[in-house]
């Protein structure tokens, strides 16, 4: 049998932790501990020997079952836990098969496992994340006043620095870590029985005892005790999607400028090591930046499914979080391989000032023309300052004669020092203390 998903198709992910902490042998390990988890906590709170616990904790190793095995007989119950628990219980002593999934559904264990997979991959993207920042937070810094221009609607606007830039990268790195980091924390068990009354749990005498067993259970896994069970209350998985899907565009925004700046005709950045072509010896493409705007273009798609499913009818649905694992598991590795490949990109990225100031002086100053109608407007009024900077710049793009020498004589600049005014490095605004200010967070 040949693997099916070695991530051929999928460099973006491949190789990383998140592909490691999603593949199939993770989330079968994954259900496998939540299985062993929901045995303990029944020994835990009196509903099961202790021995029961350990034994079905020992058996629960993914390597002993076989995983194509359980996923074609998932196909007649429609989900893998069903055929895994058989599996589980000819594992262990008959005597401790009673205590294997007693009282739970498959959904409990589907639902648990998700969210152990989750918390397991997020580890290392948060770490990536803030690697990322650290970086950006150098490049920041290193470049708060290195200016270049701004570009709105593909053209030069006004010039800006690539430190602001940086820093704005940064933040929206920042959003991300902050946003994994919260969801994260609040990732929970999942534990109600065939229709979320934890029944099965208790008896009619002792209709409460499924609440301590939750909490349990929870414990057990390290994960959040929910208020309620959430077979059908999705918000674990589109607060999920939706921190997933952040992260990924937020890495994507960066990712586009990177892509922009570093073209040769422009070639503002540069990745540090950039990857060759299959024809070309001389290219050195952006793949890093590539990889990532990739991720960014698939992840909001994936993270609308998610939130479609979360119209879960009844007390449990048919087809609605079966829908739910595929595009989940494919989010967390999108956004696992971008965090991965920014800190790559924003560690190794090559900056050019010269390259910058060359740039600002391609329009001849035209690039600081607002500076040049507010300056005149105090003079002329602002309507006729537009109408004399207007037919300057018309002037200038004929020419190609540099602002400064078109305006030479125009009244309204007597007396003034047009070559300082039209310098791009002197018109940055507050560039330097919005840098100085996001630099601040942490």
């Amino acid at each position: 049998m040949h693997e099916s998903d070695a991530g051929l198709l999928a460099p973006g992910r491949a190789g990383s932790p998140a592909e490691e902490s999603t593949g199939d042998h993770a989330f079968l390990q994954a259900l496998l501990d939540a299985e062993a988890a929901l045995t303990r906590a029944q020994s835990a709170t009196g509903a099961a020997p202790a021995s029961a616990g350990r034994a079905v904790t020992d058996a629960a190793r993914a390597g002993r079952f076989d995983i194509r095995e359980l996923a074609l007989a998932a196909r007649s119950g429609g989900n893998p836990v069903i055929p895994l628990v058989a599996a589980l219980g000819a594992a262990v002593e008959e005597d401790v098969r009673p205590y294997v999934h007693r009282g739970a559904t498959s959904q409990d264990i589907m639902d648990t496992a998700t969210m152990l997979v989750a918390s397991r991959t997020l580890a290392p993207v948060l770490e990536d994340l803030e690697r990322t920042a650290g970086a950006l937070a150098r490049l920041a810094a290193g470049h708060r006043d290195t200016p270049m221009p701004g570009r709105t609607l593909t053209q030069h606007a006004v010039p800006t620095t690539f430190g602001l830039k940086a820093a704005g990268w940064r933040s929206l790195v920042l959003d991300a870590r902050d946003r994994l980091a919260a969801v994260r924390g609040a990732l929970p068990a999942q534990l109600g029985g065939a229709a979320g009354t934890m029944a099965a749990f208790g008896t009619e005498a002792d209709g409460a005892a499924g609440l301590p067993l939750a909490a349990a259970y929870a414990a057990e896994l390290g994960l959040a005790e929910p208020p309620l069970p959430w077979h059908t209350l999705r918000t674990p998985v589109v607060d999920l999607a939706g921190a997933l899907a952040f992260t990924a565009v937020a890495l994507g925004k960066a990712a586009a400028d990177v892509l922009t700046l570093s073209r040769t005709e422009i070639a503002e950045v540069a990745e540090g090591t950039g990857g060759g072509s299959s024809a070309m010896p001389h290219k050195a493409n952006p793949v890093r930046a590539t990889l990532i705007a990739a991720a960014a273009g698939r992840a909001p798609l994936l993270a609308a499914t998610l939130y479609g499913a979360a119209v879960a009818g009844d007390e449990r649905p048919a087809g609605a979080w079966h829908s739910e694992w595929e595009p989940l598991r494919d989010l967390l590795r999108l956004a696992g391989g971008a965090a991965r490949n920014a800190v790559a990109l924003m560690e190794g990225l090559r900056v050019d000032p010269e390259a910058m100031r060359a740039q600002l002086a391609r329009t001849g100053g035209l690039i600081v023309s607002e500076r040049l109608v507010a300056v005149a407007g105090a003079r002329v009024g602002r309507a006729r300052a537009k109408e004399i900077l207007t037919g300057a710049a018309a002037r200038s793009r004929e020419t190609g004669a540099a602002l400064a020498d078109v305006l030479a004589g125009e009244p309204a600049f007597d007396g003034l020092d047009l070559a300082a005014l039209t310098d791009p490095a002197r018109y940055t605004g507050c560039a330097g203390p919005l840098t100085d200010r996001a630099l601040e967070r942490r």
